[in-house]
């Protein structure tokens, strides 16, 4: 887990709210949103709770923070669905083939960092005040990282023509809907008890479908 959580170690000096935050990542990891407590991530990192609270107004604070890495962190594994994928002469069949991917990469977060992809969807107040729909996200904000990507993804299906103009208003929501009711439907429902291979392929299944619909 270190390649999220950077590893746990006690703080000496330098950036303090990183060391808190990188802390907070990995009580996430371990047990979800609840279990990101900041009196918790300063005993961690090795400062007093005082400490703490001068880089943080609150718990709401903290944990936004540890969702945006969260995010990040889904979009990263998105990204890298993408480039192992092989190249293709036919832009069509590749963006087809990217869009699966990150599909792929965004079940397999879920999968291999539970407690991490519950934190980047939990409510906090800050989040509130976003201004997200669902539909329009900033692109330059950390936090909507794999939201944009979905999107540009799909507007390359556009592009390539595999995907009628039409048809494109409002797709990722559908995507996006599909990948995230499998991932919590693997990660809290009947499918949990899935054996890894029957969960794959139940997941390839489901990409496909998807991209059939935004492709017919």
């Amino acid at each position: 887990m270190e390649s999220i959580t950077g590893g746990k170690s006690r703080y000496h000096h330098g950036d303090l709210r990183n060391a808190l935050i990188e802390a907070a990542v990995g009580l996430a990891v371990e047990g979800g949103p609840e279990r990101v407590v900041l009196r918790e991530a300063a005993r961690s990192v090795g400062v007093s709770p005082t400490a703490a609270y001068r880089h943080f107004t609150g718990q709401g604070d903290l944990l936004e923070a540890v969702k945006i890495r969260g995010q990040q962190a889904l979009a990263d594994s998105m990204t890298e669905a993408v480039r192992v994928l092989p190249g293709l002469d036919d832009p069509g069949e590749e963006a087809v083939r990217r869009t699966e991917a990150i599909g792929r990469g965004y079940v397999r977060f879920a999968i291999e960092h539970p407690g991490l992809y519950r934190t980047a969807f939990c409510r906090t107040p800050l989040a509130e005040g976003s201004g997200f729909t669902g539909l329009d996200a900033p692109e330059d904000r950390p936090e909507f990282a794999a939201f944009v990507q979905l999107s540009d993804t799909l507007d390359t299906l556009v592009a390539a023509g595999r995907m009628r103009p039409e048809n494109r208003p409002a797709a990722e929501v559908a995507a996006w809907s599909a990948v995230h009711g499998l991932s919590l439907l693997i990660l809290d429902g009947p499918l949990a008890h899935l054996p890894a291979d029957q969960r794959d392929a139940v997941v390839e299944r489901t990409l496909t479908t998807i991209v059939a619909g935004l492709t017919r």
